[in-house]
Order: C-alpha cells, then structure tokens, then sequence
C-alpha cells in the first residue's frame, strides 16, 4: 500500500467511524472554548468538563471574569491541575480582550498566541472549533498515531503537525484532528493496547510497531 492509499484509508476508515463528530470540550462560544481549552493542558477533558459549568456559572464572559480575582479563580479551577498559572492567564487574557478586542476573540495565531497562557496547540483548537478556519492542532493522540500509522517520524509535535498539514486536504484538517483524537481514545490507546480493536494501525503501522505483536 502506497503512503497516499494508507492515507486515503485512514481518512475513509475515520468518516465511517466517525460521521458525526462530538466536540469534547463543553462550551457555549469562542471564549468559553478558549478558557476549557487553556484549562485542558495536562488535564483531561472529562475533569475540565466537570469544572467549567461551576466556573462560568460565576463568569462565562471576559467582563464577569474580571469581576473576579486571581485567587477566586484559581479555588474553582484547582481540580484541573497548574492552577496558579491558569488562574492568572484566565483573568489577564480576559482583561486584554475586553481592553484589545471589545470582549472578543481574536482568530488569529499571532493574536491568540499572544495572550496569556494560550501556546500553539490551544489558538489551534479555538480557531478550528470556535471558527472554522483550518488548522490542525496536535495533542498526544495524534502524535502517537502519526507515529504509529508511519506518517510522521515522532520526534515532536511540531513536526507531526507539519506531516499532517502535508499529508491531509486541508479541508478534511478540523474534522480529522476530532476523529483522529476519538480513535485514538477507543481504539489505539497509549495504555491497554489491543491491536485486534485498531483497524488502522493493524492494516497501515509501521513494521517496527506491530513487531511486537507478530507471533
């Protein structure tokens, strides 16, 4: 199988799977998907889904989040992990929006990266999600499945998303990074791997990967 047919059936495998895609992160509006984003790092989607409603029950704008402090912040998002440099980031992004950007979002890297707390892989998300500009974010999953499918050599996440923007239409990207995560998850986990689940890796993986379970 040539590298564009292993392409080709990852991206049908992923539609069949796949054909409607949940978002895993809970939110109402490009704002409240950057905060659970932000408090997504090193955290899991589940335990920030389980902290966002208590948060922005108190404040689901930039102008109510403001309205609070760092420390009051920080109490309500302490389960999510790294809560000192959250909170802060939370409250100093909110107040550059409201003084740079009358309360919204901006849409592009530059101005995404920018604000506090917010790396590459978060402005991704926001921009994918919140506005469908096509981007492709790279989280664990991802960088383990390139890896495993053969598509990228693993080193780092930059480069993964380099070989994905490369290798993918870039019309498919906002789609295939969800589906790529989801598979991930249920079918080719970093722990608890059963290669007879993952269709992908079993047809497509690289040799040194799937070594290891030939009998």
């Amino acid at each position: 199988m040539t590298k564009k047919e292993k392409v080709a059936f990852v991206i049908k495998t992923l539609q069949k799977i796949y054909p409607e895609i949940p978002i895993p992160l809970d939110h109402k509006d490009p704002y409240t998907l950057l905060i659970a984003v932000l408090l997504s790092a090193q955290s899991t989607d589940i335990r920030v889904n389980q902290i966002t409603p208590l948060l922005f029950a108190k404040a689901s704008t930039p102008q109510e989040m403001v309205q609070l402090s760092i420390d009051e912040i920080r109490a309500i998002i302490r389960p999510v992990g790294l809560s000192p440099m959250k909170s802060k980031g939370i409250y100093g992004l909110s107040k550059i929006l409201i003084e740079k950007y009358n309360g919204n979002v901006p849409q592009t890297y530059e101005e995404l990266e920018a604000l506090p707390a917010v790396g590459h892989k978060t402005a991704a998300v926001v921009m994918a999600q919140a506005f469908n500009i096509p981007t492709f974010p790279v989280d664990t999953h991802i960088h383990r499945l390139m890896y495993r499918w053969g598509f990228s050599n693993g080193k780092n996440v930059v480069q993964t998303e380099r070989d994905a923007k490369r290798l993918f239409p870039k019309e498919l990207w906002n789609d295939l990074h969800l589906q790529i995560i989801w598979y991930g998850r249920e079918y080719s986990p970093a722990r608890g791997w059963k290669i007879e689940r993952d269709v992908i890796t079993r047809t497509i993986g690289r040799k040194s990967v799937l070594k290891k379970f030939s009998s």
